[in-house]
């Protein structure tokens, strides 16, 4: 297949898109390459598939408008999936613009070009974050997510109010993908896991929010990309039995789809420290801290919605999961 895929210089997207080359696709790959973490890890995972033959790139902004709508013009994608965001929980509250220019209008720019070129399937990223004031624990699709706790999150469930509407206006099949904490290797620089690796291995202290009472469903990123391969390749459908007198969040009687895409094995933070001091084999210093504006004290995912979708469910074990993460961190930084 022809595939429009953007962030495909971010983790997500970089990982994603070289297992869709490796089966066979094409693959189109946009990003801004903007400095929000370090630009050099970007270009790093695009040098893995920069040259592949069926890859093609483009240096630009998901809010450019026009270079948006040649880019589907000129490639004509039969599917697309939009991974590009302004990330990040905390930099929302410093910076909220940037949210709204990528996640909103670049978003809106994206259902547009899938409007008007018939697109068989739009597969993007949501949040965990979207669920916001919700303690109900696992959270499930079924859920009110209409208590954010910021900007980002915010705009998580923007997208998917937006794309719902596409998918009832223009019957294009949209599916929403809620994100639980990725981690692995060409992680984020900006994340727990890259920044307590760092901070341990030049013997300085790792701030711990909430003083460590943290309980994240931590996804390891082969199973995030599975997920996300699966699911494009089954273009949502309408939900038959859908009840406008009782709607139900996670499907609509348009071609319309939300799945959470978790390990559903909820880890208390401090473990998930332990099993970065194992890998390591180094002891962090511990800084005790407040929690952040915007955080939330646990994310937990129900996924059974998507694995009776496509058949799948995550299930790296986090200990497995940071190992392999550190393996890397070590050779790319060329720390033995």
């Amino acid at each position: 297949m022809k595939i429009l895929v953007t962030g495909s210089a971010g983790f997500i997207a970089s990982t994603l898109t070289m297992r869709l080359l490796a089966r066979g696709d094409e693959v189109l790959g946009i990003d801004n390459h903007n400095d929000y973490y370090d630009p050099a890890v970007k270009e790093a995972r695009l040098a893995r598939f920069a040259e592949h033959p069926s890859y093609s790139h483009l240096r630009i902004d998901l809010a450019d408008k026009t270079a948006i709508k040649e880019a589907f013009a000129t490639f004509k994608p039969q599917r697309v999936v939009n991974l590009a965001a302004q990330a990040g929980v905390r930099y929302s509250i410093e910076n909220p613009m940037a949210y709204i220019d990528s996640n909103l209008v670049g978003f809106a720019h994206i259902l547009e070009g899938c409007r008007h070129h018939n697109i068989e399937h739009l597969v993007y990223a949501s949040s965990s974050s979207v669920y916001g004031s919700n303690t109900a624990m696992p959270f499930s699709v079924h859920h009110n997510v209409d208590h954010p706790l910021s900007l980002y999150a915010a705009t998580k469930k923007a997208n998917e109010l937006m794309a719902h509407t596409y998918s009832h206006l223009y019957r294009l099949p949209t599916t929403g993908l809620r994100f639980f904490t990725v981690y692995g290797p060409w992680g984020r620089p900006d994340m727990a896991l890259f920044l307590f690796t760092k901070a341990i291995l030049e013997g300085k202290p790792i701030d711990i929010f909430n003083h460590g009472k943290m309980v994240r469903d931590f996804t390891y990123i082969d199973d995030i990309v599975e997920g996300v391969i699966r699911v494009l390749d089954k273009p949502a459908t309408p939900n038959m039995q859908f009840d406008g007198k009782a709607p139900d969040p996670a499907s609509s009687d348009a071609p319309y789809r939300i799945f959470n895409i978790g390990n559903g094995q909820p880890t208390p933070l401090m473990e998930y420290i332990t099993a970065l001091e194992s890998a390591l084999g180094i002891a962090a210093i511990k800084n005790y801290r407040e929690m952040q504006p915007g955080d939330v004290p646990a994310t937990s995912a129900e996924t059974s919605e998507l694995n009776d979708w496509v058949g799948f469910k995550p299930n790296t074990p986090v200990k497995d999961g940071v190992a392999k993460f550190v393996a890397w961190y070590r050779d790319f930084y060329h720390i033995h």
